[in-house]
């Protein structure tokens, strides 16, 4: 009436089964001492090539039995006969059973081979992207140097033409200020200048801050205790303990006063 749960499952628990001690009678032979040699998990269930071996043992036996005495020459012959046919029969099975090998044999190594093709591919796809996005890395960075060295080249000659005689030129003020290009108005952002026309536009502007009346009037509205600051000195550190020691902290000080000293 009562159940019991374990963590195991049955198939698990099961063991192989049991084959109990026989005693084989004298002149007898059973047929399932044949496949002895089939134990569980090693043949046992029996699937499609046991059963082959099976029916084949089993027609070698009829095969035995039915070999003729040898008790005259003619019995002798009929009897090599037999046996020459049954060695051509069973060569012919084992070959047939090596070619079977052998297909099953290069299956296998043709799946080995494509695979290995496969992996082989994709890691040589692999390296070409990368060896290609290098590329493009150095592409683009012999590009954008081009266009630096481009920009560079076309200011200096901009520069040179403009004095294309070669005379050193003095600094004239009022030509900088009548040309409202020039750098006096319209500096450039590549020597390091960035103008702000409305720099003074977050300036807090204010009575008191602004006018010398505001100014007054904000300082009596403030305490005496703010404008007159009273300053007390620090007191010294004690670095000397009650039984007359130097701490640790004050023998730095205790050493540059010797010093001075």
């Amino acid at each position: 009436t009562l159940g019991t749960q374990t963590d195991y499952r049955d198939g698990e628990a099961q063991t192989d089964p049991y084959s109990p001690e026989y005693i084989v009678r004298s002149g007898s032979v059973p047929e399932i001492l044949t496949i002895a040699t089939l134990t569980w998990g090693r043949g046992l269930p029996a699937g499609q090539a046991e059963m082959e071996i099976i029916d084949r043992i089993r027609e070698k036996r009829a095969w035995e039995t039915a070999l003729p005495p040898m008790d005259s020459p003619s019995n002798v012959a009929k009897r090599l006969k037999m046996m020459e046919a049954m060695e051509r029969k069973e060569w012919a099975y084992r070959e047939e059973e090596i070619d079977k090998l052998q297909k099953v044999q290069m299956e296998v190594f043709r799946k080995l081979l494509q695979r290995r093709e496969e992996n082989q591919n994709e890691l040589d796809a692999m390296r070409l992207h990368n060896h290609w996005q290098n590329h493009q890395k150095a592409k683009e960075e012999k590009i954008r140097k081009i266009q630096r060295d481009c920009a560079l080249m076309l200011r200096k000659l901009i520069a040179k033409r403009k004095n294309w005689m070669g005379k050193l030129e003095r600094r004239d003020i009022i030509k900088e200020y009548s040309d409202f290009s020039s750098q006096t108005y319209a500096p450039l952002s590549r020597i390091d200048f960035f103008p702000d026309n409305n720099f003074d536009y977050y300036v807090v502007k204010n009575f008191y801050l602004n006018t010398v009346a505001g100014l007054c009037e904000l300082e009596k509205s403030v305490q005496r205790s703010v404008s007159q600051l009273k300053i007390k000195a620090p007191k010294p550190k004690c670095t000397i303990t009650k039984t007359g020691y130097i701490r640790r902290s004050g023998r730095l000080e205790a050493v540059l006063a010797q010093v001075h000293q």
